[in-house]
């Protein structure tokens, strides 16, 4: 399996500086973050790492639920996940992730509700960042479109 790379490239102190962080593998964009804007209400413009890892977690997620599905029976037709990371203090000092929601809603075909849920459950246990996120409090909403 592929090794996958970011780079971020920081200039200043944590108050005052600011960094881009690239997505090396794919090429695909370089991305600016700052610490103030991660701690902000809003980000203008800004992303930070709690946002990187929500894309990640429901990308990895929404993939894992999928093949979920399909083991069980059903037939995907859509899935819309959202993942919500939030960064909080630490009690032990500086910061820590103090959870993840992921909230799930898919137009699946050949399963009832209880499947649907079942399936959900095990993406969420199964899916590769949820199992590298155990020391996250990661909760979950799912809901069977028909």
């Amino acid at each position: 399996m592929p090794t996958r790379t970011a780079r971020t490239a920081w200039n200043g102190s944590l108050e005052t500086g600011e960094g881009q962080v690239e997505l090396t593998s794919s090429k695909l964009a370089t991305f600016d973050v700052s610490f103030p804007k991660r701690a902000a209400e809003e980000a203008n413009g800004f992303t930070s790492p709690e946002e990187l890892l929500a894309a990640a977690h429901s990308a990895c997620y929404a993939m894992q639920f999928s093949a979920v599905l399909g083991a069980a029976g059903g037939t995907v037709e859509a899935l819309d996940v959202k993942a919500d990371v939030t960064l909080a203090p630490d009690p032990a000092g500086g910061f820590r992730l103090s959870g993840i929601h992921l909230t799930v809603s898919g137009e699946v075909t050949g399963i009832d509700d209880a499947a649907f849920q079942a399936a959900a459950l095990d993406a969420k246990a199964n899916c590769p960042v949820s199992k590298a996120l155990t020391g996250v409090d990661i909760t979950l909403d799912a809901t069977l479109e028909r």
